[in-house]
């Protein structure tokens, strides 16, 4: 079993240390707000009192935030990570930060004769808690190799996808995904609804149709009943794409229905839906349809 430290522990993060802890590692954890830990400290994980104390005291520390500049603040400073690493030690960031700011942390953790792996998660809550989350990792495969046992206890798929940054980039590929989908599911659900098919009757016909992807079997449920606690909002759905545009610039990538479907979630912001579960651009799209839910 090994010494672990975990920063960032919200909704993914939280469950992510829960696996690991129920795997048998002892893991110390940090999050900017304690009593959010609660649960995890109750479950046996011990208390760091900042970035840098969790990564002084484990030997693999993962960090998981929402974006760029959290990421930072955690990773910087005299409290931050980089701070607490070492020879030998290992970072794995399974945050979705743009390829180029994963790179710039890689140098920095090498500068310290430690190694950094981006590893970032594809799947929901409900498919982390099934223990069917999958993982894609980038930097260097031998550290990869070293570590690949705790990332299957994690989840029972992990892709090794090439040096830093690649996994962050392979993330946004696939992210991009999720909000494109959604809008193409939306519209043909409120297609049906207004020419009379109930919704419920609609919702069941096309997740047992051949459009039923899994992403959309998890998410499209959220449409009549949304969860008390939010999994990914539309800020951080926003993030995603924004990122993707930006490597579709940088990569020269046309990106046509992500720059239409990123609109969506502008929209969503603009009637005070922020921090509701991306699911919310239904209500986007059934207000432009004249459809009341």
């Amino acid at each position: 079993m090994a010494k672990l430290g975990f920063v960032g522990l919200g909704v993914m993060g939280g469950r992510v240390t829960r696996r690991l802890l129920g795997a048998g590692h002892t893991v110390t954890g940090y999050n900017r707000t304690k009593s959010k830990a609660q649960w995890l400290l109750d479950a046996g994980m011990r208390w760091g009192e900042s970035p840098r104390a969790v990564a002084e005291s484990a030997d693999v520390v993962f960090s998981m935030v929402t974006n760029t500049a959290v990421l930072h603040e955690v990773f910087n400073g005299p409290d931050g990570i980089l701070a607490g690493l070492g020879e030998g030690k290992i970072y794995v960031d399974m945050s979705t930060v743009s390829p180029a700011a994963s790179r710039h942390l890689a140098a920095q953790v090498a500068a310290k004769g430690a190694r950094m792996l981006d590893a970032p998660v594809s799947g929901t809550v409900v498919t982390l808690e099934q223990g069917n989350l999958s993982l894609m990792v980038g930097g260097d495969e031998a550290t990869f190799e070293r570590v690949k046992p705790i990332l299957l206890d994690i989840g029972p798929k992990v892709n090794y996808v090439g040096a830093n940054g690649q996994a962050v980039l392979m993330k946004i590929a696939i992210n991009l995904n999720l909000q494109v989908q959604f809008v193409g599911f939306c519209e043909g659900l409120l297609l049906a609804i207004k020419g009379g098919v109930p919704v419920e009757t609609a919702l069941e016909v096309m997740l047992n149709s051949v459009i039923a992807s899994p992403a959309l079997k998890y998410r499209t449920p959220l449409i009549l009943d949304m969860p008390e606690e939010v999994w990914f909002n539309v800020n951080m759905m926003q993030k995603d794409m924004l990122l993707a545009e930006e490597l579709g610039r940088e990569l020269d990538v046309a990106l046509p229905s992500v720059a239409l479907s990123n609109q969506f979630l502008t929209a969503a912001r603009a009637m005070g839906l922020a921090q509701h579960d991306f699911a919310i651009v239904y209500k986007v799209l059934a207000r432009m349809a004249g459809v009341d839910l």
